[in-house]
Protein backbone atom coordinates (compact mmCIF):
# COMPACT_ATOMS: atom_id res chain seq x y z
CA UNK A 1 0.00 0.00 0.00
CA UNK A 2 2.06 2.67 -0.80
CA UNK A 3 1.33 6.40 -0.88
CA UNK A 4 4.49 7.71 -3.00
CA UNK A 5 7.96 8.31 -2.16
CA UNK A 6 9.35 10.13 0.94
CA UNK A 7 12.23 10.35 2.94
CA UNK A 8 10.29 11.52 5.88
CA UNK A 9 12.20 10.13 8.96
CA UNK A 10 9.03 9.45 10.64
CA UNK A 11 6.77 8.40 7.56
CA UNK A 12 8.49 6.13 4.90
CA UNK A 13 7.32 3.42 2.79
CA UNK A 14 9.93 1.54 4.25
CA UNK A 15 7.71 1.42 7.68
CA UNK A 16 4.33 1.82 6.07
CA UNK A 17 3.88 -0.36 3.12
CA UNK A 18 3.17 -3.48 4.71
CA UNK A 19 -0.17 -3.10 6.16
CA UNK A 20 -2.78 -5.98 5.85
CA UNK A 21 -6.57 -5.10 3.99
CA UNK A 22 -7.94 -6.57 7.54
CA UNK A 23 -6.19 -3.06 9.03
CA UNK A 24 -8.95 -1.19 7.14
CA UNK A 25 -11.85 -2.77 7.99
CA UNK A 26 -12.79 -1.09 10.74
CA UNK A 27 -12.17 1.94 8.91
CA UNK A 28 -9.91 3.96 6.33
CA UNK A 29 -7.86 7.32 7.55
CA UNK A 30 -9.24 10.77 7.06
CA UNK A 31 -7.22 14.12 7.20
CA UNK A 32 -9.64 15.56 9.59
CA UNK A 33 -9.46 12.35 11.98
CA UNK A 34 -5.44 12.74 11.91
CA UNK A 35 -5.76 16.52 12.85
CA UNK A 36 -8.05 16.02 15.27
CA UNK A 37 -5.96 13.11 17.17
CA UNK A 38 -3.35 15.67 16.77
CA UNK A 39 -5.45 17.92 18.63
CA UNK A 40 -5.98 15.66 21.36
CA UNK A 41 -2.23 14.44 21.88
CA UNK A 42 -1.37 18.42 22.20
CA UNK A 43 -4.08 18.27 24.75
CA UNK A 44 -2.02 15.17 26.63
CA UNK A 45 0.80 17.08 26.27
CA UNK A 46 -0.20 20.29 27.61
CA UNK A 47 -1.45 18.80 30.97
CA UNK A 48 1.43 16.85 31.96
CA UNK A 49 3.48 20.38 31.14
CA UNK A 50 1.16 22.45 33.46
CA UNK A 51 1.58 19.66 36.12
CA UNK A 52 5.52 20.44 36.04
CA UNK A 53 4.82 23.66 35.69
CA UNK A 54 2.87 23.73 38.70
CA UNK A 55 5.41 21.66 40.72
CA UNK A 56 8.27 24.11 38.89
CA UNK A 57 6.73 26.91 40.65
CA UNK A 58 6.04 24.83 43.65
CA UNK A 59 10.13 24.58 44.29
CA UNK A 60 10.62 21.34 42.77
CA UNK A 61 13.65 20.75 40.59
CA UNK A 62 12.49 20.23 36.78
CA UNK A 63 15.49 18.56 35.52
CA UNK A 64 14.19 15.56 36.30
CA UNK A 65 11.55 15.72 34.30
CA UNK A 66 13.37 16.65 31.65
CA UNK A 67 15.61 14.18 31.57
CA UNK A 68 13.14 11.16 32.15
CA UNK A 69 10.45 13.15 29.71
CA UNK A 70 13.10 13.60 26.73
CA UNK A 71 14.66 9.74 26.96
CA UNK A 72 11.37 8.11 27.92
CA UNK A 73 9.90 10.19 24.77
CA UNK A 74 12.94 9.28 22.60
CA UNK A 75 12.24 5.43 22.93
CA UNK A 76 8.36 5.51 22.71
CA UNK A 77 9.44 7.72 19.80
CA UNK A 78 11.57 5.07 17.90
CA UNK A 79 9.12 2.18 19.16
CA UNK A 80 6.03 4.12 17.39
CA UNK A 81 8.26 4.69 14.27
CA UNK A 82 8.71 0.72 13.86
CA UNK A 83 5.97 -0.66 15.82
CA UNK A 84 3.26 1.78 14.10
CA UNK A 85 0.09 -0.94 14.73
CA UNK A 86 0.56 0.27 18.32
CA UNK A 87 0.49 3.89 18.08
CA UNK A 88 -2.83 4.46 19.45
CA UNK A 89 -1.47 3.25 22.70
CA UNK A 90 2.40 4.81 22.22
CA UNK A 91 1.56 8.08 21.00
CA UNK A 92 -0.44 9.48 24.54
CA UNK A 93 2.52 7.84 26.30
CA UNK A 94 4.86 10.30 24.04
CA UNK A 95 2.84 13.37 24.07
CA UNK A 96 2.59 13.04 27.98
CA UNK A 97 6.29 12.62 28.27
CA UNK A 98 6.95 15.22 26.12
CA UNK A 99 4.79 17.54 28.08
CA UNK A 100 7.58 17.04 31.02
CA UNK A 101 10.18 18.35 28.65
CA UNK A 102 7.50 21.53 27.64
CA UNK A 103 6.81 21.82 31.02
CA UNK A 104 10.30 21.78 32.69
CA UNK A 105 11.71 23.96 29.90
CA UNK A 106 8.95 26.55 30.23
CA UNK A 107 9.46 26.68 33.64
CA UNK A 108 13.06 27.33 33.38
CA UNK A 109 13.13 30.35 30.52
CA UNK A 110 9.90 31.59 31.91
CA UNK A 111 12.04 32.59 36.00
CA UNK A 112 14.38 33.88 33.32
CA UNK A 113 12.51 36.12 30.97
CA UNK A 114 8.89 37.19 31.80
CA UNK A 115 6.16 36.27 29.32
CA UNK A 116 8.53 34.10 27.28
CA UNK A 117 6.11 31.45 27.71
CA UNK A 118 3.75 33.12 25.98
CA UNK A 119 5.19 34.47 23.44
CA UNK A 120 6.60 31.12 22.47
CA UNK A 121 2.90 29.36 22.44
CA UNK A 122 1.39 31.96 20.54
CA UNK A 123 3.88 32.33 17.91
CA UNK A 124 4.39 28.38 17.34
CA UNK A 125 0.35 28.40 16.64
CA UNK A 126 0.49 31.66 14.96
CA UNK A 127 3.59 29.63 12.28
CA UNK A 128 1.08 26.29 12.35
CA UNK A 129 -2.06 27.83 11.26
CA UNK A 130 -0.07 29.47 8.32
CA UNK A 131 1.69 26.90 7.39
CA UNK A 132 -1.70 24.97 7.28
CA UNK A 133 -2.74 27.76 4.98
CA UNK A 134 0.41 28.17 2.91
CA UNK A 135 -0.39 24.47 2.44
CA UNK A 136 -3.93 24.48 1.61
CA UNK A 137 -3.50 27.55 -1.11
CA UNK A 138 -0.70 25.65 -2.35
CA UNK A 139 1.76 28.58 -2.37
CA UNK A 140 4.30 26.87 -1.10
CA UNK A 141 4.59 22.77 -2.91
CA UNK A 142 6.05 19.88 -1.51
CA UNK A 143 8.34 19.21 -4.70
CA UNK A 144 11.31 16.57 -4.79
CA UNK A 145 13.37 19.13 -4.08
CA UNK A 146 11.77 20.85 -1.30
CA UNK A 147 11.99 17.57 0.59
CA UNK A 148 15.45 17.08 -0.58
CA UNK A 149 16.33 20.48 1.25
CA UNK A 150 14.48 19.64 4.26
CA UNK A 151 15.92 16.33 4.64
CA UNK A 152 19.71 17.76 4.20
CA UNK A 153 19.14 20.41 6.57
CA UNK A 154 17.48 18.00 9.33
CA UNK A 155 19.95 15.85 9.03
CA UNK A 156 22.63 18.73 9.98
CA UNK A 157 20.63 20.16 12.30
CA UNK A 158 20.57 16.52 14.03
CA UNK A 159 24.17 16.88 13.72
CA UNK A 160 24.44 19.99 15.20
CA UNK A 161 22.41 18.89 18.44
CA UNK A 162 24.69 15.57 18.89
CA UNK A 163 27.83 17.91 18.80
CA UNK A 164 26.81 20.78 20.99
CA UNK A 165 25.48 17.89 23.60
CA UNK A 166 28.88 16.28 23.38
CA UNK A 167 30.87 19.16 23.34
CA UNK A 168 28.85 20.52 26.41
CA UNK A 169 29.49 16.85 28.11
CA UNK A 170 32.87 18.25 27.79
CA UNK A 171 32.63 21.61 29.27
CA UNK A 172 33.52 23.08 26.23
CA UNK A 173 32.37 27.27 26.20
CA UNK A 174 29.34 27.56 23.63
CA UNK A 175 28.56 30.67 24.33
CA UNK A 176 29.02 31.37 20.80
CA UNK A 177 26.27 29.63 19.47
CA UNK A 178 23.80 30.61 22.51
CA UNK A 179 23.92 34.01 22.14
CA UNK A 180 25.00 36.51 19.62
CA UNK A 181 24.50 36.75 16.27
CA UNK A 182 25.40 33.49 15.02
CA UNK A 183 23.36 31.61 17.78
CA UNK A 184 19.92 33.68 16.81
CA UNK A 185 21.01 33.08 13.20
CA UNK A 186 21.06 29.06 13.75
CA UNK A 187 18.17 29.20 16.23
CA UNK A 188 16.51 31.50 13.65
CA UNK A 189 16.99 28.77 10.44
CA UNK A 190 16.35 26.04 12.77
CA UNK A 191 12.88 28.04 13.51
CA UNK A 192 12.26 28.14 9.59
CA UNK A 193 13.19 24.55 8.90
CA UNK A 194 10.53 23.37 11.46
CA UNK A 195 8.24 25.49 10.13
CA UNK A 196 8.24 24.25 6.49
CA UNK A 197 8.50 20.56 8.08
CA UNK A 198 4.93 21.11 8.97
CA UNK A 199 3.88 21.47 5.07
CA UNK A 200 5.76 18.59 4.57
CA UNK A 201 3.66 16.61 7.40
CA UNK A 202 0.46 18.22 6.09
CA UNK A 203 0.71 16.83 2.38
CA UNK A 204 2.25 13.54 3.93
CA UNK A 205 -0.95 13.34 6.08
CA UNK A 206 -2.98 14.00 3.35
CA UNK A 207 -0.87 11.42 0.73
CA UNK A 208 -1.79 8.58 3.92
CA UNK A 209 -5.20 9.28 3.95
CA UNK A 210 -5.98 8.99 0.33
CA UNK A 211 -4.05 5.89 0.21
CA UNK A 212 -6.62 4.17 2.91
CA UNK A 213 -4.06 3.66 5.26
CA UNK A 214 -6.11 1.73 8.47
CA UNK A 215 -8.13 4.28 10.35
CA UNK A 216 -5.31 4.00 13.48
CA UNK A 217 -3.43 5.66 11.37
CA UNK A 218 -4.93 8.94 12.39
CA UNK A 219 -2.53 8.59 15.87
CA UNK A 220 0.29 8.05 13.63
CA UNK A 221 -0.18 11.26 11.39
CA UNK A 222 -0.57 13.01 15.01
CA UNK A 223 2.33 11.66 16.39
CA UNK A 224 4.51 13.34 13.44
CA UNK A 225 2.54 16.33 13.66
CA UNK A 226 3.28 16.45 17.44
CA UNK A 227 6.70 15.61 17.31
CA UNK A 228 7.49 19.08 14.55
CA UNK A 229 4.93 21.17 16.67
CA UNK A 230 7.15 20.42 19.80
CA UNK A 231 10.89 20.83 18.13
CA UNK A 232 9.24 24.19 17.09
CA UNK A 233 8.21 25.49 19.85
CA UNK A 234 11.37 24.54 22.12
CA UNK A 235 13.16 26.34 19.45
CA UNK A 236 11.18 29.39 19.65
CA UNK A 237 11.75 29.94 23.20
CA UNK A 238 15.58 29.55 23.09
CA UNK A 239 15.34 32.08 19.79
CA UNK A 240 13.06 34.42 22.06
CA UNK A 241 15.00 34.31 25.38
CA UNK A 242 18.29 35.01 23.19
CA UNK A 243 16.63 37.98 21.71
CA UNK A 244 16.16 38.76 24.85
CA UNK A 245 19.65 39.32 25.69
CA UNK A 246 20.56 41.31 22.70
Amino acid sequence: MKFGRTSNPLISDARLKNFDRADVNAGVMTTEGALTKTGILLLFAVLSAAWVWKNAFAGANVMPYILIGGIGGLIVAFFTMFKPQYVAYSAPIYAVLEGFVIGGASAMYASLLDGVVMKAALLTFTILFTMLFVYRTGLIKVTEKFKSFLTIAMGGIFLFYIATWIMSMFGVNLSLINGGLLGIGISLFIVVVASLTLIWDFDTIDKMAAAGMPKYMEWYGGFTLLVTIIWLYLEILRLISMLSRE
